[in-house]
């Protein structure tokens, strides 16, 4: 007899957008590891650049991103012109790498930067850089913020993709969630953009937070295609207050109950794929012919610290405090705190706090767990192969998955020639993450040991 689905939904597992997942990052890796790795890369080694802007206006009570509020422009100042030195720093230390296919702005609100940094800072990036003819230039924003002025900014300096932080179109879930912001504001954002000739939005929803019903998320749901994003996030709300003590501003009796939070994530799911979007992973979803659901009907998508994306380009580069890289050699993560950050940059140093070097059994478990969230399956034998291991190397996984294979939710298929196979079914694909899990060869000893905690699988 299957468990209760609930029992799957309230495990705690990581959200794969890295493996080894970040808990792992160690100090062993330095600033001149780094140096190492990116002077090795060749023009054959494309790039996507990320920029991390740890600033709000104010701090939304269920953020889980580094950032911190901010009314002065001065700091926002600073850290535009300690990005454009980091840049430049970076840039000296890889000089044959490739192309740049992707850009993107996080944060915090990245658009909060001066506007004179912000056009300052895609110049350099131009000069510093190879931008690819196809480049997607991506940047989130907050859409209390967006005015026709950014809006005409944005595109100037050649933003080509805009996500928009609306969670919730519900005035109660709204104040308890402290970013008010109705349906009127985020209408007239969107239209600011589209004016602009941004035409590629993005809308990020959340389930799973204060006050939400049935009729609440429905609503929120209806409202956001009224608006017509090509993409639409569905998040669930991850509260950590141990992590993020801001969190504790939420009132925990408000939360919705394990099985009230999954009942939201499916009627939120089944509105937006009835409405013609089509479901991408874990918690993405695009009209059909936007090039995210292309990708994923040609095995192109990828998944990194943004989540799911079309970015091809195959080294991430990190840039602004806590932001994260991947190279082939490995990840690395930037010092966390804006002081210590700047000291380094203006000292010509890498500011890197930690990182980890790629072992040739990280490498297999990540392209499979990569090839699961993405693809929903994986063929095990031609991905060993790759690493010179052969599907035995894998038994722990095989063991892992037994329970969720017994319950329909994987399938897993093995020979005796080494042919393996493993599928997530239609009916485990909101559980996609435990299946992933069970590649992982960290999360046993980490949560033993209580060094990584994590959020509910739904």
């Amino acid at each position: 007899m299957m468990k209760d689905p609930l029992s799957y939904a309230m495990r705690n597992v990581p959200r794969y957008t890295s493996y080894p997942t970040a808990p792992h990052f160690h100090d062993g890796v330095s600033d001149k590891t780094y140096a190492g790795w990116l002077g090795a890369l060749t023009p054959e080694d494309s790039l996507s650049l990320y920029l991390h802007v740890p600033y709000c206006r104010e701090l939304c009570h269920y953020c889980g991103c580094h950032t911190k509020a901010t009314r002065q422009e001065a700091p926002l100042k600073a850290y535009a012109t300690t990005l454009g030195q980091e840049i430049r720093l970076v840039a000296e230390q890889m000089p044959q790498a490739g192309p740049v296919r992707h850009i993107h702005w996080g944060g915090g609100t990245p658009s909060l930067l001066p506007r004179q940094g912000l056009v300052d800072l895609a110049r350099l990036m131009r000069e510093q850089f190879e931008l690819a003819e196809d480049l997607e230039h991506a940047i989130e924003l907050d859409p209390r913020l967006v005015g026709s002025q950014l809006a005409e900014t944005l595109a100037m300096v050649g933003i080509s993709r805009a996500s928009l932080g609306v969670q919730d179109f519900d005035p109660d879930v709204q104040r308890a969630i402290g970013r008010v912001q109705p349906y009127e504001v985020v209408a007239k954002a969107t239209g600011h953009l589209r004016a602009a000739g941004i035409n590629a939005l993005n809308f990020d929803l959340m389930y799973g937070l204060p006050g939400q019903t049935p009729a609440t998320i429905l609503d929120s749901v209806e409202k956001t295609l009224s608006l017509s994003p090509g993409r639409i996030a569905l998040f669930g709300y991850a509260h950590v207050p141990w992590m993020r003590k801001h969190q504790r501003l939420i009132d925990e009796n408000t939360l919705p109950s394990a099985r009230e939070r999954l009942e939201l994530a499916d009627l939120a799911r089944a509105s937006l794929i009835k409405a013609g979007y089509v479901a991408i992973g874990l918690d993405h979803f695009a009209l059909p012919d936007d090039s995210m659901a292309v990708a994923l009907s040609d095995g192109s998508l990828k998944r990194n610290f943004q989540g799911y994306t079309t970015d091809q380009g195959e080294q991430l580069i990190g840039f602004g405090v806590s932001s994260i890289g991947r190279l082939s050699s490995g990840y690395i993560q930037n010092l966390s705190d804006v002081g210590n950050w700047r000291r380094n940059v203006e000292n010509g140093r890498l500011p890197i706090a930690k990182g980890l070097a790629l072992t040739a059994d990280d490498r297999l478990r990540g392209r499979i767990i990569e090839e699961l969230m993405t693809n929903y399956a994986c063929d095990l034998t031609p991905v060993c192969r790759t690493y010179g291991l052969t599907t035995s190397h894998l038994v722990d996984a095989f063991a892992a998955l037994e329970d969720l294979a017994s319950d329909g939710l994987v399938r897993l298929e093995r020979s005796d020639n080494d042919n393996a196979r493993v599928e997530v079914t239609e009916a485990g694909r909101p559980y996609v993450r435990l299946a992933a899990a069970a590649f992982d060869a960290y999360l046993a000893a980490s949560q033993a040991s209580g060094k990584a905690r994590h959020s509910a699988a739904v």
